[in-house]
């Protein structure tokens, strides 16, 4: 967990050298940043990449969306040449800063070994902290390592994972309420023999990851 520690303090550090550097320019109101990410979004939605990854770009200082924004972009190669690298200082920004999403999608990332081999130590708390603020695919993706464990990191803890299960099918995961489903309420659990889950690999992730969309609203970045 030191490694962790220090990624994040490296993270803060930088987070504050951004900022310093935006304060450099004339300030933008909320609503001129909400502005200009709208016809981000605008111009995302009609398929021209390339501008949406520009207008954002000129955001990443400013608004955590479009921090994520860029991240996801940078990730698939949308308007701009997939880096992988990049992607993960942007995410890291937004993830710092409190945004689920780009938590989620940065832990998504490591999971799935996109910088690396899969790495549960650097994805555990930004999916903790993205399950806290109800990610779903975060809650479903924290509930499998605590059905199945993930010792030394996640000790298995079934009540926990029928918790975030049954909080991530809430906002409509169907592979999550699948999960519930088979676990159980705990009394009906206690009274029946446990049958083996299906086998699930260590760094499953969700089918519907947050990779696919880009959010939709500003989230102005606080100075």
């Amino acid at each position: 967990m030191l490694q962790i520690h220090k990624i994040f303090r490296h993270l803060a550090a930088a987070t504050a050298v951004c900022a310093s550097l935006a304060g450099a320019a004339e300030a933008r109101t909320a609503a001129e940043i909400a502005a200009v990410f709208d016809s981000g979004v605008t111009a995302y939605d009609a398929g021209d990449y390339e501008k949406a990854f520009n207008i954002w770009w000129d955001l990443r200082f400013e608004d955590l969306a479009a921090m994520r924004n860029l991240g996801m972009m940078l990730r698939k190669g949308q308007g701009t040449p997939r880096d992988a690298g990049k992607a993960e200082e942007v995410y890291l920004r937004a993830a710092v800063a409190g945004l689920p999403t780009a938590q989620a999608d940065l832990a998504d990332m490591y999971l799935k070994g996109e910088l690396g081999p899969p790495d549960l130590e650097r994805a555990l708390p930004l999916l903790q902290a993205a399950a806290a603020a109800n990610h779903p695919v975060a809650q479903f993706q924290l509930g499998q390592f605590y059905e199945t464990g993930a010792p030394p990191l996640v000790m298995q803890d079934l009540e926990t994972a029928r918790q975030l299960y049954a909080s991530a099918a809430s906002h409509g995961m169907k592979d999550a309420a699948a999960r519930s489903a088979f676990l159980g309420p705990p009394a009906a659990r206690a009274a029946a023999p446990r049958q083996p889950a299906p086998p699930q690999a260590p760094f499953t992730v969700a089918p519907a990851g947050p990779v696919g969309a880009p959010v939709t609203a500003a989230v102005p970045a606080t100075p």
